[in-house]
């Protein structure tokens, strides 16, 4: 029986050739999109499942807000580990990663190579996360001192083999040379791991003072008993505060209680973000890496739903479009004693049929633009994945779900035929009214104009980055990382290369205005004796004198530093956001106190305002921000002006390995940087626009499939009315009206769906744009270009028809 139904259905498929390849394409393209949207999502679910103890495993984050400057962490301090495993029995193990001194230059026989995947673990480490090893025992690999695990990838890299690598002896230079015995190689570390590193160094090494409680630069992870109510544990915080930071605030300050700290309008809180959540739940700063946004996964995932009800809105509509040419065998077969159900599971196989070679078209798809898939979205998604367990029996079960969903109606539509109607050949009162189709391109193109809003806006919020004011000029500046060198060759190049005429300025800029740079974030007052009324935290960074000048940032008031005064090493320039903290109306040679230990204090005058700039990304309002004269020679910045950038590049490249031979040079552009704090942002609008063209597409297929029905339904009419006089003008009019009106209802549903969707997404950004009408309305335009080009064919193709053929087909 079955095998006649597909018999049957081939033969059907095979005499619509048209209509069945329109099927196939709009059917493809939406299971294909489904398909690698699906991998996307399952790879974003997927970030640290793999750790046998990831259900109890937590990261501390911290939430500090003093003085007016708030700040959220994905850090603690030091003893914070340690301590809750002291005091509470709840903690079964806690491990730390200190990746505050950034990359490291390791040695490969006369080459030194900048490795940026280098961090310092406690030998607690593999006690808490899951990276099997390949050789050594890692868990107690790092208990001694100058000991260090590395991955597969460094110990071919750097040994050749993993056998070869183990108990070798590894050279990391940084302000020094130091030698590391290879104690253990494990797997490289899964992609779909919120941190990735390749070079796990003993803690035992960290130059650190350790024991301070109001440092925060050690990311802290803690296993919790089976059974134990992270959330509830998190109040036992308030405790830790009082008890261990209190004492020590009360070194650098007059407090007495935390209930005068937040009496004060402060705050220091800790909490538990659980391991599985990090990548999908956390925006903290300090991200050991850059983590994704459960946004985009509800985002995408409703999008990979709808281009997949499109599809099968499409199939539905262009199905019922060819009724007519199905009316005439349902009447025969039903006089011939056919039953409803058997009608019904006819087009149902035909339906799964179609889908199942839609099915197969769209895996071929997957396969070939996986790679491009991957470049846009930034991962490494492999093709093996279609053929993990969970995803090939959704894979498998998909045509089979597809197939009934896309030809459920279609199927009940044609088997209700009246025999003794259709035969008569009065077909019109065999059908049902038309309610349900419009609905579904109602939705189609609601869809659609969301989509194409969405794009625009993202695309505009990213041209608004790129040019709006951050309060410096991020435009020929070169980066060279120097980190290694010795001081007096840092000093020689930078004073050889600001002689070339292309350079305009040079700094030493080991801090630079964009994310994941060094940050140094230290309390002041604005009286001797600090508070927690007039104390407040802010950025505090070293600057040269021609730190300003080169990071083009602007001098609002007093001056920048200065060679002729010998006073500027305690001199110190705020921001605008600083002064407002302060409360001075005119702070140029106003006091600030540093606080430290035992209530000591370094006293600061101010000598200059510099205009706000934008440090953190756009997402954030700039915070407060000192510069002092310092040295911070591990980054240097070169302001350029040439149009040979390359033929630049190649003078400073050649100088710097003249200086240090072994060491590779390294540089980047501080526009690039600042950009690429918004990479996610330009993937998620280039992927958007993808699939929104796609889903235009697949709806414009159903327009037409929904022109062709009603062209079909009226072909009488046209013809009646050509014979009355009626021009092929008029007559495209009173075909395209109603599906005119089908679109502005389409624009008028997704007008207030898409203001709310993305006002809630351009609310991530402190600086964004506003909504701007236009783009609603060269939304609606284009919408209708799109769907007058698609009905043009159809309803231009039926109104040239001669009357007197429409009238015989009749």
């Amino acid at each position: 029986m079955i095998r006649n139904y597909l018999k049957i259905a081939w033969r059907n498929l095979i005499k619509n050739k048209g209509i069945t390849t329109i099927n196939t394409i709009g059917l493809s393209l939406g299971i294909g999109c489904f398909i690698l949207i699906a991998l996307f999502v399952t790879d974003e679910l997927s970030f640290d499942q793999f750790h046998k103890k990831a259900d109890h495993i937590y990261r501390i984050n911290s939430d500090i807000l003093f003085g007016g400057t708030e700040i959220h962490m994905a850090v603690s301090s030091d003893p914070m580990g340690a301590t809750l495993k002291k005091d509470y029995p709840e903690v079964e193990e806690y491990t730390r990663i200190y990746a505050s001194e950034g990359s490291r230059l390791i040695r490969k026989g006369t080459e030194l190579i900048e490795e940026f995947s280098v961090a310092y673990v406690d030998s607690t480490f593999f006690n808490v996360f899951t990276f099997p090893a390949l050789k050594g025992n890692p868990k107690t690999a790092l208990q001694d001192p100058n000991t260090i695990v590395i991955s597969e990838k460094a110990a071919i890299k750097y040994f050749g083999s993993v056998d070869q690598a183990m108990g070798e002896i590894l050279e990391v230079n940084s302000n020094g040379k130091t030698l590391f015995k290879v104690t253990a190689v494990i797997k490289d570390m899964p992609k779909n791991s919120h941190f990735h590193l390749d070079f796990l160094i003993s803690m035992a090494n960290v130059n650190y003072d350790f024991g301070n409680y109001l440092s925060h630069n050690f990311h802290t992870y803690i296993v919790l008993k089976e059974g134990t109510d992270y959330k509830e544990f998190t109040t036992n915080f308030k405790e830790v505060v009082a008890k261990y930071l209190l004492p020590q605030m009360s070194q650098y300050m007059e407090v007495k209680s935390m209930e005068d700290i937040e009496a004060s309008g402060n705050k220091i809180e800790y909490s538990l973000v659980p391991l599985k959540d990090i990548h999908l739940h956390s925006s903290q700063s300090i991200e050991l890496s850059a983590n994704g946004s459960i946004k985009y996964v509800y985002i995408f995932s409703a999008v990979a739903l709808f281009i997949l009800l499109i599809a099968c809105t499409n199939f539905m509509n262009l199905t019922t479009a060819r009724s007519s040419g199905r009316a005439k065998e349902v009447g025969i077969r039903k006089v011939l004693g056919t039953e409803k159900k058997s009608l019904i599971f006819q087009f149902l196989s035909e339906s799964t049929l179609v889908v199942v070679i839609a099915h197969s078209i769209a895996i071929l798809f997957v396969f070939i633009s996986l790679d491009w898939f991957n470049n846009i979205a930034g991962k490494e998604i492999s093709i093996k994945a279609l053929l993990q367990p969970q995803f090939l029996i959704f894979l498998i079960l998909l045509p089979f779900v597809v197939g009934p969903l896309a030809g459920i109606y279609p199927a009940f539509f044609l088997s209700k035929f009246q025999p003794i109607t259709v035969l008569k050949g009065n077909l019109a009162k065999g059908m049902n009214k038309n309610t349900l189709r419009n609905f579904l391109v109602i939705f189609q193109f609601t869809t659609s104009i969301v989509l194409i809003i969405g794009t625009i806006v993202v695309y505009q919020q990213l041209k608004h980055i790129q040019t709006t004011d951050v309060g410096f000029n991020k435009d020929q500046v070169l980066i060279v990382e120097n980190s290694n060198l010795p001081d007096e060759t840092r000093k020689s190049l930078k004073s050889e290369i600001t002689q070339l005429t292309e350079i305009k300025s040079a700094s030493f800029a080991g801090y630079i205005p964009v994310s994941k740079s060094a940050r140094s974030d230290t309390t002041f007052s604005t009286e001797i004796v600090a508070t927690a009324e007039n104390g407040f935290n802010m950025q505090y960074w070293r600057a040269d004198y021609e730190y300003i000048e080169t990071m083009g940032m602007e001098i609002m008031a007093g001056r920048n530093f200065s060679r002729s005064f010998g006073t500027d090493s305690t001199a110190i320039i705020l921001n605008e956001k600083a002064v407002a903290l302060t409360g001075f109306k005119n702070p140029i040679g106003k006091k600030l106190y540093k606080s430290m230990e035992n209530n000591e204090k370094t006293i600061y005058t101010i000598i200059g305002v510099v205009k706000n700039f934008n440090f953190e990304s756009l997402r954030q309002d700039v915070g407060p921000l000192s510069l002092r004269l310092g040295d911070n020679s591990w980054r240097t910045a070169y302001r350029f002006n040439t149009t040979d950038v390359e033929g630049f590049i190649s003078k400073i490249q050649k100088k710097y390995e003249a200086a240090s031979p072994e060491i590779s040079f390294t540089y980047s552009f501080l526009d690039d940087s600042f950009l690429n704090m918004y990479r996610q942002e330009k993937r998620i609008g280039t992927i958007a626009l993808i699939f929104t063209v796609l889903a235009v597409i697949i709806a414009a297929l159903g327009l037409f499939g929904l022109a062709t029905y009603i062209a079909e339904q009226r072909t009488k009419e046209i013809g009646i009315r050509k014979v009355l006089g009626a021009s092929t003008t008029i007559i495209v009019k009173i075909l395209s009206k109603d599906f005119i009106k089908l679109i502005v209802f389409a624009f008028l549903i997704a007008t207030p769906i898409a203001w709310w969707f993305m006002s809630s997404w351009l609310r991530d950004f402190a600086f964004r744009i506003q909504l701007n009408w236009w783009v609603f309305a060269l939304t609606g335009i284009i919408t209708l270009l799109i769907a007058v080009l698609t009905l043009s064919f159809q309803t231009i193709k039926a109104a040239i028809t001669n009357p007197i053929n429409s009238l015989k087909t009749e």
